[in-house]
Protein backbone atom coordinates (compact mmCIF):
# COMPACT_ATOMS: atom_id res chain seq x y z
CA UNK A 1 0.00 0.00 0.00
CA UNK A 2 1.51 3.41 -1.23
CA UNK A 3 0.11 6.32 1.15
CA UNK A 4 0.19 9.39 -0.94
CA UNK A 5 0.40 7.55 -4.46
CA UNK A 6 -1.71 9.78 -6.27
CA UNK A 7 1.34 12.32 -5.87
CA UNK A 8 4.51 12.96 -7.19
CA UNK A 9 7.02 10.81 -5.76
CA UNK A 10 4.27 8.47 -4.75
CA UNK A 11 3.01 7.81 -8.35
CA UNK A 12 6.77 7.00 -9.59
CA UNK A 13 6.90 4.48 -6.77
CA UNK A 14 3.50 3.08 -7.46
CA UNK A 15 5.05 2.02 -11.51
CA UNK A 16 8.17 0.59 -10.36
CA UNK A 17 6.11 -1.64 -8.12
CA UNK A 18 3.53 -2.53 -10.63
CA UNK A 19 6.85 -3.29 -13.48
CA UNK A 20 8.37 -5.26 -10.88
CA UNK A 21 5.17 -7.47 -10.73
CA UNK A 22 3.68 -6.33 -7.09
CA UNK A 23 0.50 -5.19 -7.22
CA UNK A 24 0.32 -0.99 -5.51
CA UNK A 25 -2.55 0.00 -4.25
CA UNK A 26 -2.71 3.50 -3.58
CA UNK A 27 -4.00 4.99 -0.20
CA UNK A 28 -4.64 8.83 -0.81
CA UNK A 29 -7.26 11.83 0.09
CA UNK A 30 -6.66 13.51 -3.07
CA UNK A 31 -5.97 16.70 -1.84
CA UNK A 32 -2.55 17.17 -2.99
CA UNK A 33 -2.30 13.98 -5.16
CA UNK A 34 -4.18 13.51 -8.70
CA UNK A 35 -6.73 10.79 -9.76
CA UNK A 36 -5.10 10.86 -12.83
CA UNK A 37 -1.51 9.39 -11.72
CA UNK A 38 -3.06 6.28 -10.09
CA UNK A 39 -2.71 4.30 -13.41
CA UNK A 40 -1.22 0.81 -12.12
CA UNK A 41 -3.32 -0.33 -8.92
CA UNK A 42 -6.39 0.34 -7.37
CA UNK A 43 -7.21 3.83 -5.44
CA UNK A 44 -8.52 3.93 -1.90
CA UNK A 45 -9.76 7.41 -1.25
CA UNK A 46 -9.30 7.84 2.67
CA UNK A 47 -7.45 9.96 4.95
CA UNK A 48 -4.73 8.91 7.38
CA UNK A 49 -6.37 10.20 10.33
CA UNK A 50 -9.42 7.92 9.76
CA UNK A 51 -7.73 4.64 11.26
CA UNK A 52 -10.49 2.48 10.64
CA UNK A 53 -10.58 3.08 6.85
CA UNK A 54 -6.69 2.29 6.60
CA UNK A 55 -7.39 -1.24 8.55
CA UNK A 56 -10.38 -1.74 6.21
CA UNK A 57 -7.58 -1.28 2.99
CA UNK A 58 -5.01 -3.47 4.64
CA UNK A 59 -7.16 -6.41 5.50
CA UNK A 60 -9.41 -5.64 1.31
CA UNK A 61 -6.24 -5.61 -0.60
CA UNK A 62 -4.13 -8.36 1.73
CA UNK A 63 -1.55 -5.41 2.09
CA UNK A 64 1.96 -7.12 3.07
CA UNK A 65 4.12 -3.57 2.93
CA UNK A 66 3.42 -0.05 3.40
CA UNK A 67 5.08 2.65 1.33
CA UNK A 68 4.54 6.15 3.38
CA UNK A 69 5.06 8.95 1.47
CA UNK A 70 1.88 11.50 2.40
CA UNK A 71 2.66 14.43 4.21
CA UNK A 72 2.62 18.25 3.37
CA UNK A 73 6.24 19.26 2.06
CA UNK A 74 6.37 23.08 2.15
CA UNK A 75 9.00 24.03 4.21
CA UNK A 76 8.83 27.88 4.40
CA UNK A 77 5.02 27.12 4.68
CA UNK A 78 6.23 24.79 8.13
CA UNK A 79 7.72 27.74 9.65
CA UNK A 80 4.38 30.08 8.92
CA UNK A 81 2.19 27.45 10.28
CA UNK A 82 3.88 24.37 12.24
CA UNK A 83 1.24 22.99 13.78
CA UNK A 84 -0.48 21.71 10.46
CA UNK A 85 2.67 20.05 9.91
CA UNK A 86 2.74 18.03 12.77
CA UNK A 87 -0.52 17.13 12.04
CA UNK A 88 -0.05 16.00 8.39
CA UNK A 89 3.26 14.67 8.80
CA UNK A 90 4.08 13.24 12.13
CA UNK A 91 0.06 12.92 13.56
CA UNK A 92 -1.23 10.94 10.22
CA UNK A 93 1.51 8.51 10.24
CA UNK A 94 1.08 7.51 14.22
CA UNK A 95 -2.40 6.65 13.42
CA UNK A 96 -0.77 4.60 10.64
CA UNK A 97 1.42 2.78 12.53
CA UNK A 98 -0.97 1.97 15.11
CA UNK A 99 -3.25 0.67 12.30
CA UNK A 100 -0.61 -1.49 10.67
CA UNK A 101 0.03 -2.51 14.68
CA UNK A 102 -3.78 -3.77 14.37
CA UNK A 103 -3.61 -5.70 11.33
CA UNK A 104 -0.35 -7.26 11.66
CA UNK A 105 1.63 -5.37 8.89
CA UNK A 106 5.20 -4.86 9.95
CA UNK A 107 7.04 -3.67 7.40
CA UNK A 108 7.13 -0.23 6.00
CA UNK A 109 9.23 1.99 3.89
CA UNK A 110 9.26 5.76 5.18
CA UNK A 111 9.89 8.25 3.27
CA UNK A 112 12.43 10.79 5.42
CA UNK A 113 14.14 14.02 4.17
CA UNK A 114 17.23 15.59 4.33
CA UNK A 115 16.00 17.90 6.71
CA UNK A 116 16.35 15.93 9.23
CA UNK A 117 19.80 17.09 9.09
CA UNK A 118 19.39 20.86 9.73
CA UNK A 119 22.56 22.70 8.38
CA UNK A 120 25.28 20.06 8.79
CA UNK A 121 29.16 20.79 9.92
CA UNK A 122 30.34 19.42 6.38
CA UNK A 123 29.14 17.79 2.87
CA UNK A 124 28.50 14.89 2.05
CA UNK A 125 26.27 14.48 4.50
CA UNK A 126 26.25 10.80 6.14
CA UNK A 127 23.58 9.08 8.22
CA UNK A 128 25.58 9.10 11.07
CA UNK A 129 25.46 13.09 11.02
CA UNK A 130 23.72 15.02 13.80
CA UNK A 131 20.10 15.14 13.60
CA UNK A 132 19.69 19.23 14.06
CA UNK A 133 16.41 20.31 12.45
CA UNK A 134 16.12 23.67 11.62
CA UNK A 135 11.86 23.93 10.30
CA UNK A 136 8.83 22.42 11.42
CA UNK A 137 8.82 20.33 8.66
CA UNK A 138 12.25 18.52 9.32
CA UNK A 139 11.35 18.11 13.13
CA UNK A 140 8.49 16.11 11.93
CA UNK A 141 10.18 13.77 9.86
CA UNK A 142 12.28 13.25 12.70
CA UNK A 143 9.50 12.86 15.18
CA UNK A 144 8.46 10.15 12.41
CA UNK A 145 11.69 8.73 12.67
CA UNK A 146 12.00 7.83 16.26
CA UNK A 147 8.62 6.39 16.49
CA UNK A 148 9.66 3.80 13.89
CA UNK A 149 12.62 2.90 16.31
CA UNK A 150 10.65 2.62 19.00
CA UNK A 151 8.07 0.53 16.97
CA UNK A 152 10.99 -1.82 16.05
CA UNK A 153 11.46 -2.01 19.26
CA UNK A 154 8.25 -2.24 21.61
CA UNK A 155 6.08 -4.08 18.16
CA UNK A 156 8.46 -5.94 15.65
CA UNK A 157 8.19 -3.41 13.44
CA UNK A 158 10.97 -3.96 10.32
CA UNK A 159 11.54 -0.24 9.09
CA UNK A 160 13.54 1.55 6.53
CA UNK A 161 13.73 4.99 6.38
CA UNK A 162 14.86 6.45 2.85
CA UNK A 163 15.98 9.98 3.42
CA UNK A 164 16.14 11.46 0.46
CA UNK A 165 17.25 14.86 -0.89
CA UNK A 166 15.84 17.12 -3.74
CA UNK A 167 13.57 15.27 -5.57
CA UNK A 168 13.23 15.96 -9.10
CA UNK A 169 12.66 15.26 -12.95
CA UNK A 170 9.57 12.97 -14.31
CA UNK A 171 8.78 9.76 -16.09
CA UNK A 172 11.03 9.00 -18.95
CA UNK A 173 7.85 7.86 -20.77
CA UNK A 174 6.25 11.47 -19.89
CA UNK A 175 3.53 9.59 -18.82
CA UNK A 176 3.34 11.01 -15.34
CA UNK A 177 5.13 14.13 -13.24
CA UNK A 178 5.50 16.77 -11.33
CA UNK A 179 2.07 18.93 -10.93
CA UNK A 180 1.94 20.52 -6.88
CA UNK A 181 -0.77 23.68 -6.38
CA UNK A 182 0.79 26.07 -5.57
CA UNK A 183 4.22 25.15 -7.35
CA UNK A 184 7.31 25.52 -4.33
CA UNK A 185 9.53 23.23 -6.11
CA UNK A 186 13.03 25.34 -7.84
CA UNK A 187 13.03 22.68 -11.17
CA UNK A 188 9.39 23.34 -12.73
CA UNK A 189 9.32 27.21 -11.76
CA UNK A 190 12.19 27.64 -13.37
CA UNK A 191 10.60 25.69 -16.31
CA UNK A 192 7.85 27.43 -16.02
CA UNK A 193 9.25 30.81 -16.14
CA UNK A 194 11.27 29.92 -19.44
CA UNK A 195 7.88 28.88 -20.95
CA UNK A 196 6.63 32.54 -19.85
CA UNK A 197 3.90 31.30 -17.83
CA UNK A 198 5.13 32.34 -14.60
CA UNK A 199 6.39 35.37 -12.84
CA UNK A 200 10.41 35.59 -13.06
CA UNK A 201 12.05 32.94 -10.76
CA UNK A 202 13.06 33.91 -7.07
CA UNK A 203 16.23 33.41 -6.37
CA UNK A 204 16.44 33.22 -2.08
CA UNK A 205 19.92 34.04 -0.90
CA UNK A 206 22.96 35.17 -3.46
CA UNK A 207 25.68 35.17 -0.21
CA UNK A 208 25.44 31.55 0.54
CA UNK A 209 29.09 30.55 1.41
CA UNK A 210 28.66 28.48 -2.33
CA UNK A 211 30.88 28.78 -5.41
CA UNK A 212 28.58 31.38 -7.09
CA UNK A 213 26.29 32.18 -3.61
CA UNK A 214 22.97 30.61 -4.30
CA UNK A 215 21.95 27.52 -2.55
CA UNK A 216 23.28 24.10 -3.47
CA UNK A 217 20.95 20.86 -3.44
CA UNK A 218 21.87 17.37 -4.24
CA UNK A 219 18.99 16.81 -7.01
CA UNK A 220 17.55 13.17 -7.62
CA UNK A 221 15.80 11.64 -10.75
CA UNK A 222 12.52 10.40 -9.59
CA UNK A 223 12.61 7.46 -11.18
CA UNK A 224 15.91 6.86 -9.12
CA UNK A 225 13.68 7.59 -5.89
CA UNK A 226 11.04 5.26 -6.84
CA UNK A 227 13.14 2.36 -7.40
CA UNK A 228 14.90 2.74 -3.97
CA UNK A 229 11.13 2.34 -2.58
CA UNK A 230 10.60 -0.72 -4.60
CA UNK A 231 14.34 -2.30 -3.44
CA UNK A 232 13.80 -0.98 -0.44
CA UNK A 233 10.36 -3.35 -0.16
CA UNK A 234 12.35 -6.25 -1.51
CA UNK A 235 14.80 -5.76 1.30
CA UNK A 236 12.49 -5.94 4.34
CA UNK A 237 10.44 -9.00 2.80
CA UNK A 238 14.15 -10.57 3.12
CA UNK A 239 14.45 -10.04 6.81
CA UNK A 240 16.38 -7.16 6.66
CA UNK A 241 16.77 -5.13 9.56
CA UNK A 242 15.30 -1.58 10.63
CA UNK A 243 17.63 1.34 9.56
CA UNK A 244 17.94 4.35 7.36
CA UNK A 245 19.53 5.48 4.16
CA UNK A 246 20.38 8.75 2.31
CA UNK A 247 19.36 8.42 -1.54
CA UNK A 248 21.43 11.21 -3.26
CA UNK A 249 24.02 11.63 -6.22
CA UNK A 250 26.81 13.06 -4.12
CA UNK A 251 26.86 15.82 -6.23
CA UNK A 252 25.52 19.49 -5.59
CA UNK A 253 23.72 22.16 -8.04
CA UNK A 254 23.61 25.37 -7.42
CA UNK A 255 20.38 27.47 -7.76
CA UNK A 256 21.49 28.80 -10.34
CA UNK A 257 22.96 26.08 -12.20
CA UNK A 258 19.80 24.72 -12.44
CA UNK A 259 18.64 27.67 -14.03
CA UNK A 260 21.61 27.57 -16.44
CA UNK A 261 20.42 24.14 -17.18
CA UNK A 262 16.89 25.02 -17.99
CA UNK A 263 18.06 27.63 -20.59
CA UNK A 264 20.28 25.46 -22.31
CA UNK A 265 17.72 22.40 -22.51
CA UNK A 266 14.86 25.42 -23.20
CA UNK A 267 17.25 27.11 -25.48
CA UNK A 268 15.17 30.13 -23.52
CA UNK A 269 16.20 32.93 -21.46
CA UNK A 270 15.23 32.37 -17.70
CA UNK A 271 14.27 35.28 -16.33
CA UNK A 272 14.52 35.53 -11.96
CA UNK A 273 15.08 37.76 -9.55
CA UNK A 274 17.12 38.31 -6.10
CA UNK A 275 16.03 38.47 -2.88
CA UNK A 276 16.65 37.95 0.54
CA UNK A 277 17.73 34.11 2.11
CA UNK A 278 14.77 32.31 3.51
CA UNK A 279 14.50 31.51 7.03
CA UNK A 280 15.18 27.99 7.28
CA UNK A 281 17.20 27.34 4.13
CA UNK A 282 20.50 25.85 4.71
CA UNK A 283 23.45 26.54 1.95
CA UNK A 284 24.25 22.95 0.89
CA UNK A 285 22.81 19.72 1.47
CA UNK A 286 24.61 17.28 -0.56
CA UNK A 287 23.70 13.43 0.03
CA UNK A 288 26.70 10.60 1.01
CA UNK A 289 24.44 7.34 -0.23
CA UNK A 290 26.70 4.54 0.40
CA UNK A 291 24.61 2.67 2.66
CA UNK A 292 21.65 2.38 -0.31
CA UNK A 293 24.54 1.01 -2.41
CA UNK A 294 25.46 -1.92 0.22
CA UNK A 295 22.09 -2.25 1.55
CA UNK A 296 20.08 -2.17 -1.76
CA UNK A 297 22.31 -2.30 -4.37
CA UNK A 298 21.12 0.96 -5.52
CA UNK A 299 22.24 4.04 -6.94
CA UNK A 300 21.45 7.21 -8.90
CA UNK A 301 21.45 6.41 -12.65
CA UNK A 302 19.53 9.37 -14.47
CA UNK A 303 20.13 12.01 -12.00
CA UNK A 304 22.58 14.28 -13.88
CA UNK A 305 20.87 17.66 -13.64
CA UNK A 306 20.92 18.13 -17.72
CA UNK A 307 18.86 14.47 -17.57
CA UNK A 308 16.47 15.86 -15.20
CA UNK A 309 15.86 18.91 -16.65
CA UNK A 310 15.33 16.96 -20.10
CA UNK A 311 12.70 14.57 -18.60
CA UNK A 312 10.81 17.48 -16.67
CA UNK A 313 10.75 20.08 -19.66
CA UNK A 314 9.37 17.34 -21.64
CA UNK A 315 6.45 16.51 -19.02
CA UNK A 316 6.25 20.18 -18.60
CA UNK A 317 5.14 20.41 -22.13
CA UNK A 318 2.40 18.08 -22.52
CA UNK A 319 1.03 18.82 -19.21
CA UNK A 320 0.20 21.85 -20.65
CA UNK A 321 -0.77 21.04 -23.46
CA UNK A 322 -3.37 18.40 -22.13
CA UNK A 323 -4.91 21.13 -19.20
CA UNK A 324 -3.65 19.81 -16.16
CA UNK A 325 -2.06 22.62 -15.12
CA UNK A 326 -4.43 25.43 -13.62
CA UNK A 327 -2.38 28.21 -13.62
Amino acid sequence: MICGGAGYIGSHVAKSVAEAGHEPVVFDNLIAGHRWAVRWGPLVEGDLMDRGRIEAAIREHGIEAVVQLAGSINVGESMQDPGKYFRNNFSISLNLLEAMDATGVKRIVFSSSAAVYGIPEGNPITEEAAKAPINPYGEAKWFVERALDWYTRARGFQCLTLRYFNAAGADPDGEIGEMHSPETHLIPLVILGAMGVRPPVKVFGMDYPTADGTAVRDYIHVRDLARAHLLGVEYLARGGESTAANLGTGQGVSVLEVIGAVGEVSGKPVPYERFARREGDPPALVAAAVKASQLLGWRAERSGIRQIVEDAWRWSGKARREGLYSE
